[in-house]
C-alpha cells in the first residue's frame, strides 16, 4: 500500500470539490479509499431522512449485496459505524460474535475484513465510507489514520455536493444499474457479478457515466449496436 503524504491528500480533496456533479464525486471518494488504503473492494453508505441508509456507489457488485444485507438484518459494522461510533472494524467476517446474522452470509462473498468510517460534519452525518478486504486482518493501524483522514476530506465534499444538488440521481442510478444487469445475465448468460464488472468496464473504457451505460442497455437491450 501507498500510504498518502499531506500533498496529496490536500490534491485528492480539491478534486472531490471540483468534481462537477454528485456521482462523480462518489466515484471519486471510493476511487482515492481504494488508492490511499489496502482495501479490495469500497463503497459508499449514504443516510437520507428518516434513517434511511443506501449504498450509492461501489467497486464490485458483492460490496452491495454486502451492505443490502446489512439493511435487511439489521446488523453490521457499517450501519454500526453511522450509528454508534466513527470508525469501525471487523478482522473476520466469519468468526465475529458481534454480527453472527451478518459475518457468515458476508464471508461467503468473499469479503472478510470490513472498515468502515463514518463521514460527517459539525452537524449532520452523511453517511459511511466502507473498506472490505478479501482476506482476514488486512486492516492494520495505518490503514484506520489513513482512512480516518481521508474521511475527514471526504466528508466535506460529500456534504457540499449534497447541498448543491442532493443525492437522489446517484440513488437513481443505482437502480438503472440493476435493471441493466438484469437484462445483460438474460442476454448473455452472464451472472450477476460479471454483468455488474461488464458495465463497469465500459463505462471506464468509453468515458462514460456508469448511469448513462445502464440506460443505453435499458433501451437497446445490448452494450452498443455492435454485436
Amino acid at each position: 500500500m501507498h500510504e498518502p503524504d499531506a500533498n496529496e491528500f490536500a490534491k485528492m480533496a480539491l478534486a472531490m470539490f471540483n468534481e462537477s456533479d454528485t456521482e462523480h464525486t462518489l466515484d471519486r471518494v471510493v476511487e482515492y479509499a481504494q488508492h490511499a488504503t489496502a482495501c479490495d473492494d469500497a463503497g459508499l453508505m449514504l443516510l437520507h431522512s428518516r434513517g434511511r441508509i443506501e449504498t450509492a456507489v461501489a467497486t464490485h457488485d458483492r460490496v452491495y449485496q454486502a451492505d443490502q444485507l446489512q439493511v435487511d438484518l439489521a446488523e453490521g459494522p457499517c450501519i454500526q459505524a453511522i450509528w454508534d461510533r466513527d470508525v469501525f472494524i471487523t478482522d473476520d467476517t466469519a468468526s465475529d460474535e458481534r454480527f453472527p446474522n451478518w459475518g457468515p452470509k458476508v464471508a461467503e462473498l468473499g469479503l472478510r475484513s470490513v472498515l468502515s468510517i463514518r463521514l460527517h460534519t459539525a452537524t449532520a452525518t452523511v453517511g459511511a465510507l466502507n473498506l472490505y478486504g478479501h482476506q482476514p486482518g488486512t486492516f492494520d493501524d495505518d490503514d484506520l489514520d489513513v482512512a480516518d483522514i481521508f474521511g475527514r476530506h471526504a466528508s466535506v465534499a460529500l456534504a457540499s455536493a449534497r447541498e448543491e444538488e442532493g443525492l437522489r440521481q446517484a440513488i437513481g442510478a443505482r437502480h438503472l444499474i440493476g435493471q441493466a444487469q438484469g437484462i445483460l445475465m438474460e442476454r448473455y448468460g452472464l451472472d450477476h457479478d460479471r454483468a455488474f464488472a461488464l458495465l463497469r468496464r465500459y463505462s471506464r473504457d468509453n468515458n462514460i457515466k456508469l448511469r448513462v451505460v445502464a440506460q443505453r442497455v435499458i433501451t437497446n437491450g445490448k452494450l452498443s449496436e455492435e454485436p
